[in-house]
């Protein structure tokens, strides 16, 4: 790494450790008990980490005997008194590489330590918050991006990791060294050393201010990258669409606009971060000056021995970069606190809350479903549904339709409980669902949504994602009753054929047949269809309404349908609107009525 990228990763480095944590001592308390189990491995890291400074901090005092040696030995020569004694030269430098070889592997076993204490808690951590996740309801999920809980798996669990590995070494290192080389540098002459400390908290003054000047230039710099990466990645995305409304220019200027400004405030932030550098090693050099006329003075004097003057310039050239360390440490500790303080709130977020187990036998449920004066909103003050009653017997179809925002979804989440009720209940075969495990209750429910979720596997594995039990025939056997054998077999592999992380090696309408077949074969007892056939082309909604058809048969399902003309056989069709059921009855008796549902079913055809 050269100069300059050293310079910038440093102040990068500073800018991410800003972040504060709101309880310090308390998450502080939290970590420290993840730390415990390696209590013994940190102190092992500590005492290797003295160790090695011990034998680094050594190497100039031993290497200012041999200067002096030659130099003291030059002048016997010239004087001829003697001779220069090269075998203590020798043993000397034999001792020294000794010494830096012993002090490298003991930096190596701190290291290794070091990642292996931050990689087993990034390793935990991770655990943790993956478990949570599938402990989460589906509350949280509602009210949280995406984005959002992945940074706490990723983003943070990183900088926690990369902080802690920096907190344990470099603190450690930092300290033992300053605290050594000072005890040495004493030692030599306590003068030389208190000219010394004028020059090296200057070197940190200058550094710390044109840190601080620079904070926010990195801030405009972080900012317009990720606005320049948004927009680069909505160019890509959105590349028909550019085209299609020739909005190439309007794109193009707009992405000029925010280059513009990402180089100004780069240009400004890189300039002034490689300014530490120059003005440091400055005042270093002033140092070194100061104590060269010093030393020269004192070595006159005899009262110091010329190679003391050489072992005294590294003892300065060596403290800088741990006093630099250690005045980041702090900010460092404030961002690791910060992340775990992220990553513990996280892990404290309410659960779903599974009841026990129950003596209730769900292979023998019918399916008989009843809503009984249900009102349930996702805010206590603010009901979507009304007082809501119906009785569905088994092995009924029951379509639900109404505009958006009717309260249609949230029918299917009360039923299968990811939200509890305001009041009422829900009965199944006379049975309240409060009194079934939610583990059970969603073991009678099959349920096939519009946004067909795969994931990266073969065919076989996603469709025996629905009953892990389930053997290859079995498997086939319902990939044939929904009418997705013939097209799995075409393909390359089969049903071995792996699907890809965005599933995109296979149509639309595909994905939607191998998700009917993963519902088909869990054989539920009660159905739930969320616009199954909302986002695939007409040929291929015929073939799924086969499909449906037989996954339906014999079964109550509950058909949640836009498309008004996928519902025309159900038994019973329910109009929603503002969770209120206002007409009920089959599709030929709700046209007959002429009310809301006929009005949503012709308006259909007028706009096609």
């Amino acid at each position: 790494m050269n100069k300059n990228s050293r310079s910038y990763h440093s102040n990068n480095k500073f800018m991410k450790t800003k972040q504060k944590p709101k309880n310090f001592k308390k998450t502080l308390k939290k970590f420290i008990t993840y730390l415990k189990p390696y209590k013994f491995r940190i102190l092992l890291a500590i005492f290797f980490s003295i160790l090695s400074c011990t034998f680094t901090v050594l190497g100039p005092k031993l290497l200012s005997l041999a200067t002096t040696e030659i130099f003291e030995g030059y002048i016997r020569l010239n004087n001829n008194t003697g001779t220069i004694n090269f075998k203590y030269i020798f043993n000397i430098i034999l001792i020294l590489i000794f010494l830096y070889i012993i002090s490298a592997c003991f930096i190596l076993f701190q290291n290794f330590t070091m990642t292996t204490i931050s990689q087993k808690i990034s390793y935990l951590f991770r655990n943790e918050i993956y478990e949570k996740i599938n402990k989460l309801p589906l509350e949280y999920f509602d009210n949280k991006t995406t984005g959002e809980t992945l940074s706490k798996i990723t983003n943070v669990v990183d900088n926690l990791t990369q902080s802690l590995h920096q907190v344990l070494s470099q603190s450690i290192t930092s300290i033992t060294t300053v605290i050594l080389v000072i005890l040495i540098m004493l030692t030599i002459s306590p003068i030389m050393t208190l000219v010394a400390f004028f020059t090296i908290p200057a070197s940190l003054i200058v550094t710390g201010l044109i840190v601080k000047l620079t904070q926010k230039y990195y801030k405009k710099q972080i900012k317009s990258l990720n606005t320049a990466n948004g927009q680069i990645e909505e160019a890509f995305s959105g590349q028909n669409i550019i085209k299609a409304f020739n909005n190439e220019d309007e794109f193009i200027n707009k992405f000029n606009d925010i280059n513009n400004e990402l180089y100004n405030s780069s240009w400004k932030s890189q300039f002034l971060s490689n300014l530490i550098w120059p003005l440091t090693i400055f005042i270093g050099n002033l140092g070194y000056v100061l104590i060269s006329i010093l030393g020269g003075i004192l070595s006159a004097k005899k009262l110091i021995q010329v190679g003391d003057i050489l072992a005294f310039i590294q003892y300065m050239k060596s403290l800088n970069q741990p006093l630099n360390q250690m005045s980041q440490v702090a900010n460092i500790i404030q961002s690791t606190i910060a992340s775990a303080e992220n990553i513990f709130e996280f892990l404290e977020e309410k659960e779903e809350v599974f009841s026990k187990n129950t003596d209730i036998n769900t292979k023998n449920i019918l399916g008989n479903v009843e809503f009984k004066n249900v009102n349930f909103g996702y805010n206590k003050d603010k009901l979507v549904i009304n007082n809501f009653s119906i009785k569905i017997d088994s092995g009924k179809k029951v379509a639900i339709v109404g505009p958006t925002g009717a309260g249609k979804t949230t029918i299917m989440k009360i039923l299968m409980r990811f939200y509890e009720l305001n009041s009422g209940e829900i009965l199944i075969d006379n049975i309240n669902i409060k009194q079934f495990s939610k583990h059970k209750l969603r073991k009678i429910f099959g349920i096939v949504l519009q946004d067909t979720w795969l994931f990266n596997g073969t065919i076989k594995e996603n469709i025996k994602f629905g009953n892990s039990f389930s053997s290859d025939d079995e498997i086939i056997k319902a990939s044939k009753a929904v009418h997705a054998h013939d097209f799995i077999i075409n393909l390359p592999d089969g049903y071995n054929t792996i699907l890809n992380e965005d599933s995109n090696n296979i149509s639309q309408g595909q994905k939607q047949l191998i998700t009917i077949a993963r519902a088909f074969l869990s054989n539920p007892k009660i159905l739930i269809l969320d616009e199954a056939t909302s986002s695939i082309d007409t040929r291929t909604e015929i073939l799924i309404q086969k499909a449906l058809k037989e996954l339906t048969n014999n079964r109550t399902s509950f058909i949640i349908a836009h498309r008004l003309s996928t519902i025309k056989d159900a038994d019973i069709i329910l109009v929603i609107n503002n969770g209120d059921i206002i007409e009920q009855g089959n599709h030929t008796d709700l046209l007959k009525k002429k009310g809301f549902y006929y009005d949503l079913y012709n308006s259909q055809f007028e706009i096609n």
